[in-house]
């Protein structure tokens, strides 16, 4: 088992947060990881700023644009990382666009993750066939798990063939939107949840987009395993010094 399984594995409810890369400042990144690890957080998704993020909301799109003026990059990003295992255990996974990893080369994309001791890869417009077909191999090769989203429009077939060819988590995105914080879920999105859940799924789900407080964390891990925070985070960084970071935490759990 990897780390992000062994972690899965555990009798409690995941934290995961998420937060671009070389923000706020280009050289905070690994220290924003080891103050995250050190109170409480079970898992961290670490985006790599990309120039046309379709997926994200207009918080995380002004952290992704204010990183890359920083002048974050992978080569740098991962010369930032490559001694975070010597501080940090919990699964470390990165979350970044298809096009910047095709530019650095997927093996050896892959490789740099094995070598620095990250977990797993979310791609959120890497299409499963074109993952199965292309890429699955060199990933396994690597040891690095690809984590696939759902949306509440993701059909039943499509749920099970992603269920079938994941073995970490399956990300599900709460509604059909970018993302961005809320301060309570909808009747049609707890359907959602619940819905999910009913299908007994082999992986368990992790639900990211709109957690922000108490009362989201606590809607969205009834029926599922954990919840994934950017938006609210980023938002928070913003506002705010990293030797905070407890507080935020504190409001979550």
């Amino acid at each position: 088992m990897n780390r992000i399984q062994t972690k899965l594995k555990e009798d409690k409810k995941i934290l995961s947060i998420y937060f671009s890369a070389g923000f706020p400042n280009l050289n905070d990144t690994k220290s924003l990881i080891e103050r995250l690890a050190q109170n409480g957080v079970d898992m961290i998704e670490i985006g790599l700023p990309f120039s046309d993020p379709l997926a994200d909301g207009p918080t995380i799109q002004a952290s992704s644009t204010q990183a890359l003026k920083n002048g974050m990059t992978s080569t740098i990003l991962f010369e930032q990382l490559k001694d975070i295992r010597q501080t940090v255990n919990i699964p470390l996974i990165i979350m970044g666009y298809f096009n910047p990893i095709l530019q650095f080369g997927m093996e050896e994309f892959l490789k740099k993750c094995s070598e620095i001791g990250i977990d797993g890869l979310i791609i959120p417009d890497l299409p499963l066939d074109i993952y199965l077909s292309q890429y699955k191999q060199l990933f396994e090769t690597y040891s690095i798990e690809m984590i696939f989203l759902i949306t509440p429009q993701t059909s039943k077939d499509r749920i099970r063939l992603i269920d079938d060819n994941s073995n970490a988590f399956i990300y599900m995105v709460s509604s059909a939107s970018v993302t961005g914080s809320r301060d309570s879920f909808d009747p049609n999105q707890l359907a959602y949840f619940e819905r999910i859940a009913a299908m007994k799924l082999k992986n368990p789900q992790v639900i990211g987009f709109g957690i922000s407080n108490k009362t989201t964390f606590d809607q969205a891990t009834k029926h599922q395993k954990g919840v994934i925070i950017g938006s609210s985070f980023i938002q928070f960084l913003s506002d705010n010094p990293i030797s905070t970071i407890p507080e935020f935490i504190k409001n979550i759990l």
